[in-house]
């Protein structure tokens, strides 16, 4: 096919056309199965033209981008002899040839999918293809700025991809170190040398910060270890981040401005140098190897980088710009530095300026939380509990700073602390309604509940907890800013197993906390829920509660409904914990809603990539609601049907993260439900068959339910033909005995279940008494482990006991044998 031809298909799938689209779609699919049997000639060659062809338009060229990597990926050869070569050997010539060249042509919209098949081509061809390549990388590396960049980005892929590799996959990334480090290294000098560097600057250094952070990830190559090489590259990394972030150019928007070339470049420096700091900083953990190194950085680098990341962090202390991830990565440093005693004697006499001019101030509420409140309190929720915020914020930055500092130099840092909260009280307790520092106060507060630990075993402290609560925390359930009342009752739920000299203040707060619930904000309906279980748990008289637990449940149920978060499931299981019986009328409208719930928390996780935390807590509270009602068996009559469309779809491959939790409540289900209905046993060919495709690992957690199975509903079991049931046991029991590599450890579910079926059907099973015990003394032949020897014996002691002499007698024959 010409490239006219073939690119006014690859546009066809893009028309608005729906008949024109499909036929184009059609097309493609067609060529793509004839081709994998045997390309045609040039085939590739008018692809890979169409690509890099500045005459066709960019969204035909991005298809066939992808149409090419895809090809090449499915169709490449491997190399092996006697296999047909689908692609004809001029065809990859010309490739082989050329893909580095055009990588290096077209723009980077299309420069990623040739790089994927440039990678797949170097797997297949490995090693013969590394020298052309890295040769061909050097030369670009000595080119002008866009050919130099494609080169960057060859190499940046290249070396994430080997990031994590074990060392006898790391060969190819050792010769990528080996050959372009060098090159790397002069070039960065160079760009650095610019004294009025243009943001295509940026992005080539920012290129090689990432190849760096790549190449060093799992292990300092030894390339690196040369202290002239190391020295080298640590001086011009420090050169380029003590150089001011260029004016010129810089964009005003939040959004863009945390995106530009230059704060990128920031931040991957600084990335590197604290993993260094990391890697080289503590004498205590370092390997033999890197003695050297340990002793340059510490003596000529930590220092200089610690009073840097001082002075880029005096921009959140005036007001001035810094990016949350700049932020967060100085801050991280701060925090490492505390352990040792010679950066902490540099950080003590900033102490002061760091704890309270900025790690406190961005701990309080801002305006960004008030926007965000306003305009997406959803999404303020969720960033306040997830926990990935933490790693990336300069909250959590800050957060994790305070919680250090006091662990490892708690003596003088925490009285000096709490006066400054104090001092935080009385000026809130003293200005005017108008003049109040409401922010700071929400700060306060929010320090006085992450010190609970601590507060509630030191005295002073200890003892002024109640008056505290009373007279700062109380009076803020009222207050008219909704952050305010959210954080009053986090607090006051931190605080709620504290031993109260008057219980009325303990009532009060949870009556406040309670009220919460029906609060018209949304954050802080959530942040009473929190509380509540605190609350819940401390509770000791619980006729407290029981009148208005139809109104907690109420409350929680409809926040359910409006939020996905994990701590509203907390809440339930702590309430069934705490209440068990007395919880039954509930539980059919709870196992509902948290069905439900559930549900939704997967599929957001499979489209935005949290939620699986949400399931689980979900799945985790049912499994608690039936096992308080395991003596009420009507109500598994009702909560059955419930359950199982939920179950049915999560006993799939997409489901692997929830698995474990499934398999629990199954074995609830068909342990405690009057009888095993047809319904419930639709799940056993699920469960099977993820036992015998991906769900080995799990076979310990099956092996409940399927003894329930078999030994609750024999009849069944033994009668059943649509599916048959016996043959699919025998199907994964037998594979799982006759796998010589699996470990003894993973097969010692399949004798429990071959004792069950003995155990469970005696005289209806006759015709697999040889079956089972010609796999069961295999097994034994091989087996290593004592406790599965055990467990094949008793499979012998089970069956002999079936009442055919026949049988006895062939058991003892054949088991005498296996074991002598």
């Amino acid at each position: 096919m010409d490239p006219g031809s073939l690119a006014l298909i690859f546009r066809g799938a893009f028309s608005v056309n729906p008949q024109q689209r499909s036929a184009a779609e059609k097309s493609l699919s067609q060529m793509f199965k004839f081709m994998q049997f045997q390309c045609t000639p040039q085939h590739l060659v008018i692809v890979l033209k169409i690509i890099v062809g500045s005459d066709y338009d960019m969204t035909t060229r991005q298809l066939a981008s992808i149409y090419f990597k895809n090809f090449v990926a499915k169709n490449w050869p491997s190399g092996t002899p006697g296999v047909l070569q689908k692609i004809p050997e001029n065809d990859k010539g010309f490739v082989r040839d050329n893909i580095l060249g055009f990588i290096l042509q077209v723009p980077p919209l299309l420069r990623t999918q040739l790089v994927e098949s440039l990678e797949t081509i170097i797997n297949a061809d490995y090693p013969e293809n590394w020298p052309r390549l890295l040769c061909g990388i050097k030369e670009c590396l000595q080119l002008q700025s866009h050919q130099a960049c494609g080169a960057f980005h060859v190499l940046r892929i290249l070396s994430r991809k080997y990031e994590v590799k074990c060392d006898e996959e790391r060969v190819p990334l050792v010769l990528i170190i080996d050959e372009t480090f060098p090159l790397l290294l002069s070039k960065l000098y160079t760009l650095v040398q610019v004294v009025k560097p243009s943001i295509e600057v940026a992005d080539l250094i920012r290129f090689i910060c990432k190849i760096f952070w790549s190449s060093t990830y799992l292990e300092f190559p030894n390339h690196l270890h040369d202290p002239n090489i190391f020295n080298a590259w640590v001086f011009l990394l420090l050169n380029v981040l003590e150089r001011p972030v260029p004016l010129d150019g810089e964009p005003t928007d939040p959004e863009q401005r945390k995106s530009w070339g230059w704060w990128k470049v920031k931040k991957w420096t600084i990335r590197i140098l604290n993993r260094l700091y990391t890697r080289f900083g503590d004498t205590k953990l370092q390997k033999p190897k890197n003695k050297v190194l340990v002793q340059m950085f510490r003596h000529n680098y930590a220092e200089k980088i610690f009073k840097y990341y001082l002075r880029l962090l005096n921009a959140v202390r005036v007001g001035e710009y810094l990016p949350d991830r700049v932020t967060n990565l100085s801050l991280q440093y701060l925090t490492s530095s505390i352990e040792s005693n010679k950066m902490y004697g540099l950080l003590q006499p900033q102490l002061d300026i760091i704890l309270f001019e900025i790690i406190y101030p961005l701990i309080c509420f801002n305006d960004n939380d008030a926007q965000l409140w306003d305009e997406d309190p959803h999404e303020y929720v969720r960033k306040c509990h997830d926990f990935k915020e933490d790693f990336f914020s300069p909250r959590g930055a800050a957060i994790g700073f305070l919680i250090e500092l006091l662990r490892l130099r708690g003596k003088g840092n925490l009285e000096k602390l709490i006066q400054f909260i104090t001092e935080i009280f009385r000026r809130y307790d003293e200005a005017s309604i108008e003049t109040k520092p409401y922010c700071q106060k929400d700060g306060a507060l929010f320090v006085i509940g992450l010190l609970c630990g601590k507060l509630k075993q030191t005295e002073p402290y200890k003892s002024e907890l109640e008056p505290m609560l009373v007279q700062h925390v109380f009076p803020e359930f009222a207050s008219h800013l909704g952050h305010l009342r959210g954080k009053a009752a986090w607090v006051a739920g931190q605080y709620a197993d504290i031993k109260f000299s008057d219980q009325n203040n303990f009532r009060k707060a949870f009556h406040c906390v309670v009220f919460g619930l029906n609060d018209p904000e949304l954050p802080v309906r959530v942040d009473s829920v929190f509380a509540l279980q605190f609350f819940i748990e401390a509770c000791k008289e619980l006729n407290e509660i029981l009148p208005i637990l139809p109104q907690l449940l109420d409350e929680i149920f409809k926040l359910m409904n409006d939020v996905e978060n994990e701590d509203l499931v907390l809440c339930l299981e702590t309430i069934f914990v705490k209440f068990g019986e007395e919880m039954a009328p509930y539980a059919v409208g709870l196992c509902q809603n948290l069905s439900s719930v559930c549900w939704r928390c997967l599929e957001k996780s499979k489209a935005d990539g949290p939620g699986s935390l949400g399931a689980l807590g979900c799945l985790r509270a049912i499994s608690v609601i039936l096992e308080s009602i395991n003596m009420l068996p009507h109500l598994f009559v009702q909560i059955e049907p419930i359950l199982l469309p939920m179950l049915q779809k999560m006993l799939t491959n997409d489901c692997q993260d929830v698995f474990e939790e499934v398999l629990e409540i199954v074995s609830l289900l068909t342990a405690f439900s009057p009888i095993i209905s047809l319904e419930l046993w639709s799940l056993w060919p699920m469960m099977v068959e993820a036992l015998r495709d991906w769900a080995m690992d799990f076979f310990g957690d099956a092996l409940v339910p399927l003894n329930n199975y078999i030994s609750r509903s024999s009849e069944h079991f033994l009668t059943c033909r649509g599916p048959d049931y016996q043959l699919s046991l025998w199907s994964i029991l037998s594979s799982t005995m006759l796998d010589n590599s699996l470990p003894d450890g993973f097969a010692e579910s399949a004798p429990k279940l071959i004792q069950v079926v003995f155990q469970n059907c005696k005289g209806q099973v006759d015709q697999w008494v040889e079956p089972y015990l010609m796999i069961t003394i295999a097994r034994l032949r091989q087996t290593r482990k004592p406790y599965l020897k055990c467990l094949l014996i008793q499979v012998e002691k089970k069956i002999a006991t079936c009442g055919n002499t026949l049988i006895c007698s062939i058991c003892k024959t054949s088991f005498y044998t296996a074991v002598l």
